[in-house]
């Protein structure tokens, strides 16, 4: 692609007085802004993602956040229009990312366009807490998606969207040997009861391809685990050099804080020019990943727009 713009439509964190860098733009603060309906954060993730070609510029939107009224809010305020994208790519089945799929239905009507998803993201889950705790993640309803104009498409493996411009991971290859999941994350099986189901097999990402500089990777939670899904990323495309990732570390919580240290080592690694770690990152990791790559390292915040550009003419 000649280039790409991530705009982050829901996140954990929203700061209005964010101040910008080069190629990072913050939502503009109006003077009647606590006047009028603002933007809004939660637990949930979406992010728009347009690409451009010979002067040809088509979006995705990825993700959808949780709650029906957030997103659907967000695009108002930012004055989105996502009644020409091309497609919605999920994630993966858990409510916080599918859920504000209903508010766009409420919002634009049927939305006509396809639903990349992998055939895990319709199992009933939940997690278990080490306190004895439960909490249901329930997953998007046919039923529903059908209702709201969308067109399923179930895909395990690797796809292409957008005219070949935006490649879906599918499901991520594991390779590293400390990243194993989700660990309190259980199932539903066909006789009703509950079985553990870590790996979370439908987690998927978005990449692009910006010319001469390397791939933009944008994943909602990563259960695979950061490290494999950008290894997955070079490997499916052959090019190396990691120009972005965006997205949720899935490294939040007790159970995870032991392979921070590793994870941080092996993204620095890797040689990732620019982290925007949101979402489900953790705010252990998110310092540990800000004071390991400081250069690198950009402060996400609802509303915020990342363009990255071919430097050739």
């Amino acid at each position: 692609m000649d280039a790409v713009e991530i705009t982050i439509v829901m996140d954990l964190f929203l700061d209005v007085l964010m101040s910008g860098q080069e190629g990072v733009r913050r939502f503009p603060l109006a003077y009647d802004a606590f006047e009028r309906d603002g933007l809004l954060a939660e637990h949930g993730f979406s992010a728009l993602i347009r690409v451009t070609l010979n002067g040809k510029t088509q979006s995705i939107l990825y993700d959808a956040g949780f709650s029906p009224k957030a997103v659907r809010n967000n695009l108002d305020v930012m004055e989105l229009d996502v009644t020409d994208m091309r497609a919605i790519v999920l994630s993966h089945g858990h409510a916080d990312h599918h859920g504000g799929l209903e508010g766009l239905f409420q919002r634009y009507g049927r939305l006509r366009m396809p639903l990349v998803l992998h055939p895990d993201a319709f199992k009933e889950r939940k997690i278990v807490l080490p306190t004895g705790a439960e909490l249901h993640l329930p997953p998007p309803s046919a039923n529903d998606l059908d209702r709201e104009g969308l067109t399923l498409v179930e895909e395990r493996g690797p796809s292409f969207l957008v005219d070949q411009s935006v490649l879906v991971s599918g499901q991520v290859e594991r390779t590293t040997d400390y990243e194993k999941g989700f660990p309190s994350h259980q199932a539903r099986t066909q006789d009703g009861g509950w079985a553990p189901d870590p790996w979370v097999w439908d987690d998927q990402n978005a990449i692009v391809n910006v010319r001469d500089r390397g791939l933009v990777v944008v994943s909602g939670c990563s259960h695979a685990g950061a490290v494999n899904v950008l290894r997955n990323a070079q490997r499916l495309t052959g090019e190396q050099r990691i120009l972005a990732f965006i997205g949720g570390f899935h490294l939040t919580g007790g159970s995870f804080d032991a392979i921070i240290p590793t994870t941080v080592a092996d993204v620095k690694q890797i040689g990732v020019e620019q982290l925007v770690p949101g979402h489900c990152t953790g705010w252990r990791a998110m310092h540990a990943l800000a004071r390991e790559m400081p250069d690198a390292f950009v402060q996400p915040s609802v509303g915020t727009t990342i363009r990255y550009e071919s430097q050739s003419r």
